[in-house]
């Protein structure tokens, strides 16, 4: 019988999971993650009012629930966890499906000032990751977290990158507290939307408009918005020449301009908010005003010709007490793997990962850590693909290792205490309490303490 770790229960994970059982009939997966929750992104970066994105999580659960999965939450590994080396040990084959778990930076002067965060941090915030500055104990600008640090005194917001994830926290600084009362947001964090004075989000790209990132159903959803208008200077969006006739471009960006165009000029009066969507603009510094960000600093960029920009040597400052980057993610090597630090990816061939350019036995990649942080939720299941057939072509070869009979049994043996499937739908009920509680549906529990203590009440 072929045993296979999975390290990670995201997306990549789950669909490796699911590929496994599938195309063998015998084999045992467990599915390890670091955190005693499942879902990865699906739970955790997903904007908590995209229920339907959200729901994918019942798709995932099928998966952790079937009689051949197993799930082990709270299962570190690597650093301060269980060792690279000590999976190999325990199961025939392990496939880290562990993301990219690091922002890219902008590299400018001022990037550290308080108010100045990347927009995983302010997603994470929201969506209750325990990891969160103000939760976990690691100190974070004005105490973001469980004070409301993040939208404290901000009028006026900069969200750097003009991509989905740059959309979503547009899109959650312009909601009010009516909208997001029936999600599962964390307490702490609705009340501090709730409170929040923002009246204006800029989105700014450094490109134009033709070559943003973000998909038109995203993007639409902006203009819904209530109580919001938005606005696109139709004079800095012309300097992009597919902006003036989309005729050429491919259809989903030939969708985006469209939706833009209809934007442009004077924003509908009335609204108590304004969303700006800036293009050819490039931050080059924050600009710090009494201790923390006042402003940012852009130079005006102009199409170079070839797909890319230019500066111009012309400035201007947007006033900002808030600035969230969002410029993409990259991987970070996890110890005991190889890691190209070129393109934030583990080497592999078709999954197999690659030590020294040779394929090293029973070891695997799927996902962000595979590829690279590109794709949406779906491309994930043929990647998964790919890595599964590479590794049940090998299990002839790896099926010939004598394995302990219980690597759960073994890990506890060693002082790992896993949360099991039962500890996890422990912390679903102690949350669907904590939102009856409240007067709210469910509600996440945010900080580690607080999933541990409900996932050992299981146990209890």
């Amino acid at each position: 019988m072929l045993r296979v770790a999975v390290v990670g229960s995201g997306p990549s994970g789950c669909y490796t999971a699911q590929s496994l059982v599938q195309l063998d009939p015998e084999v045992r997966v467990d599915v390890l993650d670091r955190l005693p929750c499942p879902y990865g992104l699906v739970r955790y970066g997903v904007a908590p009012d995209h229920e339907k994105i959200k729901s994918l999580q019942n798709t995932l659960r099928a998966v952790l629930e079937h009689e051949r999965v197993r799930f082990l939450g709270g299962v570190p590994v690597g650093p301060d966890g269980v060792p690279v080396t000590r999976l190999r040990e325990l199961y025939h084959a392990v496939v880290y499906c562990v993301g990219a778990a690091t922002d890219r930076r902008l590299g400018i002067p001022g990037e550290d000032l308080p108010g100045s965060w990347s927009a995983t941090e302010f997603v994470s915030w929201y969506s209750a990751h325990p990891d969160s500055a103000g939760f976990s104990g690691r100190p974070g600008p004005e105490g973001a977290g469980t004070d409301g640090g993040f939208l404290h005194g901000v009028r006026s917001a900069v969200v750097v990158g003009v991509g989905n994830v740059a959309v979503d926290v547009t899109r959650m600084l312009s909601r009010g507290a009516a909208e997001l009362t029936p999600t599962d947001m964390p307490h702490a964090a609705l009340n501090a939307f709730a409170a929040s004075r923002v009246d204006l989000v800029h989105m700014v790209g450094r490109r134009g408009p033709s070559q943003a990132r973000f998909t038109t159903k995203e993007l639409r959803e902006l203009g819904s918005l209530p109580d919001t208008a938005v606005a696109v200077d139709p004079v800095e969006a012309a300097l992009d020449p597919a902006y003036t006739d989309p005729s050429a471009l491919p259809a989903p960006q030939r969708r985006n301009v469209e939706v833009l165009r209809a934007w442009t000029g004077a924003p509908a009066p009335g609204a108590r908010r304004l969303i700006r969507l800036r293009f050819f603009l490039r931050p080059v510094e924050l600009v710090a005003r009494d201790g923390r960000v006042g402003a940012v600093r852009f130079e005006r960029t102009a199409p170079d010709g070839h797909g890319g920009v230019r500066g111009t040597g012309r400035f201007e400052e947007i006033e900002a007490q808030l600035v969230l980057r969002s410029v993409g993610y990259r991987g970070v090597p996890l110890e005991g793997l190889p890691f190209d630090p070129v393109t934030g990816t583990v080497p592999h061939a078709a999954g197999r990962v690659l030590r020294g350019g040779a394929v090293a036995p029973g070891e695997y990649v799927a996902g962000w850590i595979k590829r690279g942080p590109t794709g949406v939720i779906g491309t994930n299941r043929p990647c998964a693909k790919e890595t599964v057939m590479s590794l049940l072509d090998d299990a002839p070869l790896l099926q010939a290792r004598d394995l302990p009979t219980d690597p759960s049994a073994a890990l506890r043996a060693e002082g790992v205490a896993p949360v099991e499937w039962t500890g996890w739908r422990a912390i679903e009920r102690a949350e669907a309490e904590l939102g009856a509680s409240l007067g709210r549906s469910t509600v996440k529990l945010p900080d580690w303490e607080s999933l541990m203590a409900a996932a050992r009440a299981a146990d209890a």
